[in-house]
């Protein structure tokens, strides 16, 4: 995969995810032989260096210096300020989510209120909720429909919302080349959007099916843009990178509520702390019936779904 280049860019400019690229794609032979014409005109650092660039090995004052540049090129394609933050995990806090199938109606407010607090694409459209529509006595998620449409919820039918799974044994963590995503001490999975070199393995590795790839530049109206954003979470994406859920970390790290949870009118969707006994969610695992979407592949997730009786 190669990065486009930008309008008044020189030709012989390289950028590191398309350096890294070139390296996780081809053999490291064959990319040294591939990139030498270049050293004539480009200092090209080693792999060592470009390693140590990693957003979570920089200084504070580097990681200051780089979310200004956010917010700078994010008030010059929207004409907004925004404010953003990079808030770290809270200590003695793992973020688990349970979601109650018998209460879900399959309305899809979750899916539009997380499209617009994580500043998803709106053409082309991107969404990290995926609702579906189930026969009742079915538990086939394979054939099960997400375009339905009217009224919900619908005679004969329960309704199944699926996203990223947090997973404890994460095979997209495995999966990627580049270590451009990983976990957090908080259970959340993130990606850092600077490093994603778009080989989408991870969304091979995925079985939930809970990543995207911003195969086109992505378009929010600028009216339409949540300003409040983090670095690992709901900032403007690039073309060429995968995205996904993260628990509105930016949300989530302070103190609220998801905003899929916030929205919700029949109250189906929970948060909290896994390692609090006396939080809701602890609650709902010791006394409900809970159930593992794949539970065979052995990724031990942190979304569970959940029966009243």
């Amino acid at each position: 995969m190669s990065e486009e280049r930008k309008p008044g860019e020189p030709a012989n400019e390289i950028s590191r995810r398309a350096f890294l690229a070139a390296l996780t794609t081809s053999a490291v032979t064959a990319t040294a032989a591939a990139l030498s014409p270049l050293k004539d005109v480009v200092d090209l650092p080693t792999l060592e260096e470009f390693l140590r660039l990693h957003y979570k090995e920089l200084t504070p004052e580097d990681k200051k210096a780089i979310l200004e540049r956010i917010a700078a090129q994010v008030e010059k394609d929207y004409g907004v300020r925004p404010n953003v933050t990079d808030p770290p995990p809270i200590p003695g806090v793992e973020f688990g989510y349970a979601l109650n199938i018998g209460r879900c109606i399959g309305c899809r407010k979750c899916v539009y209120a997380c499209a617009k607090e994580n500043n998803q694409s709106r053409n082309p459209q991107i969404q990290y909720i995926r609702v579906l529509q189930m026969r009742k006595g079915s538990i086939d998620v394979e054939s099960a429909k997400t375009d339905y449409e009217g009224e919900v919820p619908k005679d004969g039918f329960y309704y199944m919302p699926v996203q990223c799974h947090q997973c404890r044994k994460a095979p997209c963590v495995k999966a990627c080349p580049v270590q451009a995503t990983w976990q957090e001490p908080d259970g959340i999975v993130v990606i850092d959007y600077n490093w994603c070199i778009g080989c989408r393995y991870c969304m091979a590795a995925c079985p939930y099916g809970a990543r995207r790839f911003n195969f086109e530049k992505p378009e929010i109206p600028k009216d339409e843009l949540n300003p409040e954003m983090g670095y690992l979470s709901n900032r403007p994406r690039p073309k060429g990178v995968v995205e996904k859920c993260h628990f509105c970390l930016h949300r989530t790290r302070k103190g609220k509520y998801p905003a899929c949870v916030e929205v919700c009118p029949t109250g189906s969707r929970k948060f909290g702390n896994l390692l609090d006994p006396d939080s809701e969610i602890a609650n709902i695992i010791k006394t409900k019936r809970v159930y593992v979407l794949k539970e065979e592949v052995g990724t031990l997730p942190r979304f569970y779904y959940y029966f009243n009786l």
